[in-house]
């Protein structure tokens, strides 16, 4: 392996933190534990590194404190690697560098809340179907912790959207320029009117944006929306399945999309892009009742 140089004495923040996850695939690995990929032939697996080249890259993580190391075997003793909270605090850091790339090297460089269903990040958030959504836990709005997956019913909707306020003003500037970002308060009323519905059909229905927790709350009030709201503004969700974003008013928000996930924690329906929101709603109506049907689950109505 090719020494380090080291840049631990710089003055500059970038320099130091290139110092500690400047290689690439070090990167890589942080994305990969995001996504809940944990154990070293798992990593190797995923990213197609040598043994003795991904031993060395972890090592230096845990040296860094951005993994630790975490027994879940014990005879013989092997680990898993977890992100720690200066790890985690890295998921804006990869979050931004997914947004770069989708806008500027597999994009025309333009700022959209929409997409491409054959774009890149298209086929990336439909190759979600069949994978597993990782455990975390998101603060919803009511400023509780919650698993995003209620694996008390059959299915979760997870319906992601840029942003949604109670008044008007508190909308981003000229947020109304950007495509696709009209639609939150329909999609979400939507759902609203719907959710017994989605119950009967032995589904639960999540909400997901980056805004604050309080700001949700005070939409879901005049909204009256019954269901809770989650708010991913430390970017878990999104780093976990790579979600794709946009920067609007200096923070990332969701392009609109719709996961519907079984209580096993699998990926069972995409929906992305959604440019009718009303008819996206509907369309998830219509999956979990045809996979309840298929399955025994729900009313099948």
């Amino acid at each position: 392996m090719a020494r380090r140089t080291s840049l631990e004495d710089s003055t500059c923040a970038i320099a130091q933190a290139l110092d500690v996850v400047g290689d690439w695939w070090t990167l890589l690995i942080v994305r990969d534990a995001a996504r809940g990929v944990h154990r070293f032939d798992a990593l190797q697996r995923e990213l197609g590194l040598s043994r003795k080249v991904l031993t060395e890259r972890l090592r230096l993580l845990v040296e860094a404190d951005v993994l630790v190391r975490v027994p879940y075997q014990e005879r013989p003793v092997r680990y898993e690697y977890r992100l720690t909270p200066r790890g985690r605090a890295l998921l804006p850091v990869l979050v931004a560098l997914q947004d770069w790339g989708d806008a500027w090297v597999l994009g025309d460089g333009g700022t959209t809340a929409t997409g491409e269903e054959a774009s890149a990040e298209g086929r990336r958030v439909h190759a979600l179907v069949g994978t597993r959504v990782p455990e975390l836990r998101l603060v919803d709005d009511r400023g509780d912790v919650r698993d995003p997956v209620d694996e008390g019913v059959p299915y979760t909707v997870l319906y992601c959207f840029p942003g949604a306020f109670a008044h008007g003003e508190s909308y981003p500037p000229r947020w109304g320029d950007i495509p696709g970002t009209a639609g939150c308060t329909l999609e979400s009323c939507t759902y609203r009117d719907l959710n017994e519905e989605f119950r009967a059909a032995g589904s639960a229905v999540r909400g997901v944006s980056t805004q604050r927790a309080d700001e949700q709350r005070e939409f879901s009030e005049k909204e009256g929306l019954g269901f809770p709201l989650l708010s991913d503004a430390d970017l878990a969700l999104i780093g976990a399945l790579r979600l794709p974003t946009f920067r609007a008013a200096g923070v990332s928000r969701l392009k609109r999309l719709t996961l519907v996930v079984d209580r096993e924690r699998v990926v069972r329906n995409v929906q992305y892009p959604v440019t009718d929101v009303v008819g996206s709603v509907e369309a998830a109506l219509s999956a979990v009742r045809r996979m309840g049907a298929g399955t025994g689950t729900g009313t099948g109505a």
